[in-house]
């Protein structure tokens, strides 16, 4: 089975020797590097394609997307150092796309992550807080093949690579932030209230469309433009994303560190509520 989602664990075990970290997060990071392994082999396990299914599924919604809004819709972008065709838009849409697919999938597969492994959740021994972790790592690891993607089409299309995107673990971390803070308490409350995963979902889907993923920021009015990025992270995060690839620039620096401060407080919430909840799981599974 082919297999294209290799990440250099080992690698960043190494480089993370010097952290202040206690031999029992180790063992527990050491268990989230091998279950997020195996949500990884596991998810085309015994197709032909095996992972190159992720690379096909995000080569069609970026096919989709371009052909709605740069056929269909006549949407034209004009970005410095891109040609204005229907690729630019592509391109544009797609550095968007990875992002938000990695919080929006990550996010709804982390809902059922307590649910769906009784069998752990009742063993004394296993750290729960691990659970939720695995999809949405594993969904980080998936977006990087989309990455990965991106710069090889801007080195087709511009011969060039900007040296900003050295810079993408900075945005990364309030990304990673908000989506284990919320993964953590929709992963507590669904245990629950079974309605929560259907109800995030019909969130997901609203949160798309009041993100500038499909559609630039600019063409929100300006009045309501600064509650966008005040209200949702997400937007920055994105932004930031093809300021770093596609310009070369950080124009959004302000307004992601605005990210950082949202997404610190909702994973300490979400933390701190899924802690809370966590003694009951066992009783009710």
């Amino acid at each position: 089975m082919p297999n294209v989602l290799k990440f250099p664990f080992a690698k960043l075990k190494r480089l993370g020797q010097g952290l202040p970290l206690s031999e029992k997060q180790w063992l527990h990071l050491d268990l989230l590097k091998t279950l997020v392994q195996r949500d990884l082999q596991a998810r085309y396990q015994g197709s032909m394609l095996g992972n190159f299914w992720t690379v096909a599924n995000q080569l069609l919604q970026l096919l989709i997307f371009t052909y709605v809004f740069s056929v269909v819709l006549q949407v034209k972008l004009s970005l410095k150092g891109l040609p204005t065709n229907d690729l630019t838009y592509g391109l544009w849409l797609f550095a968007g796309l990875i992002p938000w697919n990695a919080v929006s999938a990550g996010l709804s597969q982390a809902t059922t992550s307590v649910i769906n492994q009784p069998n752990l959740v009742k063993k004394v021994v296993f750290p729960l807080g691990v659970l939720p972790l695995v999809p949405i790592f594993a969904t980080f690891v998936e977006s990087s093949v989309g990455l990965m993607i991106l710069l090889v089409a801007l080195v087709f299309t511009t011969q060039t690579l900007h040296t900003t995107l050295l810079l993408l673990p900075i945005v990364w971390i309030p990304q990673l932030l908000l989506t284990i803070g919320l993964g953590y308490l929709v992963a507590g409350l669904t245990v629950f209230l079974r309605d929560v995963a259907q109800t995030v979902g019909v969130i997901l889907s609203l949160w798309f469309y009041a993100t500038p993923v499909i559609y630039p920021a600019s063409v929100i009015p300006e009045n309501l433009q600064v509650w966008v990025f005040r209200l949702n992270p997400l937007t920055a995060i994105i932004e930031s994303y093809r300021d770093l690839l596609l310009i070369g620039t950080f124009a959004h620096r302000h307004d992601l560190l605005l990210s950082y401060v949202i997404a610190f407080v909702i994973f300490i919430v979400g933390w701190h509520i899924y802690r809370r909840l966590r003694p009951a799981f066992a009783d009710v599974l």
